[in-house]
């Protein structure tokens, strides 16, 4: 059962905010911790008065009700809580508000009809993935690399192969420090999509069938896509390790062009 757009970014937000009040220590934000602090983190009370907001309206955000929420409040609570860039966007992104902050974003377009010969002209490993990061485009530098991936009748989504591919997991070097990083990027693109039943199917099936993606979805943490060296091992090849490099397509934000180009041992 998918659930309604409105209920679930309401819930999402309100879990976001708490699971992120409670990593905050006293300390961080200048209070004396005291001798009977039961819960974790700061408590709503502390929270609230930083941010400059009720109380009770803290409590019904977090409890998931339909209230009226600011722009402002939000850009307030973010500093509170420190989020960073990335975070801030996710919860402006649940809130259905615009961060006053943020950069302006071109128009989206239309993906050009090239985009596959595009991919296969690139000699490293590529591939592209859309806003659900299923697979749009790929060369056979990337299936070869990725073994049980972009096959013909194959798994096409990314995060159902590395949570779910038994291939995946001898395959990627620290499997589930990846795995877990990859939970936490694809929530930075999720919040975008709240309303797309793709996106909202794919977490449900994921949670459902996968207990790593369950508890690190239930972790709220959020980090932008970002590059870095990646290790395999190989069936074929043997340890292979890559740069990895992540580029959005002009106008469409949405989508992504991921290159991997090998590192000399």
């Amino acid at each position: 059962m998918i659930t309604s757009p409105d209920i679930a970014g309401r819930r999402e937000l309100g879990e976001f905010i708490r699971s992120h009040r409670e990593r905050l220590q006293p300390a961080m934000v200048g209070i004396e911790p005291g001798l009977r602090r039961r819960t974790p983190g700061l408590r709503r009370e502390e929270v609230a008065q930083l941010a400059g907001v009720s109380a009770t309206w803290l409590s019904w955000i977090e409890q998931g009700r339909d209230v009226s929420v600011s722009p402002a409040a939000l850009m307030r609570l973010a500093r509170v809580l420190r989020l960073t860039p990335a975070e801030r966007a996710y919860l402006f992104g649940l809130s259905g508000k615009s961060d006053p902050e943020a950069p302006a974003e071109s128009p989206l377009g239309e993906l050009p009809q090239s985009l596959g010969a595009v991919v296969e002209s690139i000699a490293a490993p590529a591939y592209v993935l859309d806003r659900a990061w299923n697979a749009l485009a790929w060369n056979a530098a990337a299936a070869r690399l990725f073994v049980g991936w972009l096959v013909a009748g194959g798994e096409s989504n990314l995060l159902r192969y590395v949570f779910l591919s038994p291939a995946a997991r001898t395959l990627i070097a620290d499997w589930e420090g990846r795995a877990r990083r990859l939970a936490a990027e694809f929530r930075a693109d999720y919040s975008r999509h709240l309303a797309a039943p793709d996106t909202q199917a794919l977490v449900a099936g994921l949670r459902a069938d996968s207990p790593l993606f369950a508890e690190a979805w239930e972790a709220h943490a959020v980090v932008e896509r970002e590059g870095g060296e990646r290790a395999f091992t190989h069936p074929a090849d043997g340890f292979l390790r890559y740069e990895q490099l992540t580029f959005l397509l002009a106008r469409h934000q949405d989508v992504k062009l991921v290159v991997l180009v090998r590192k000399s041992e």
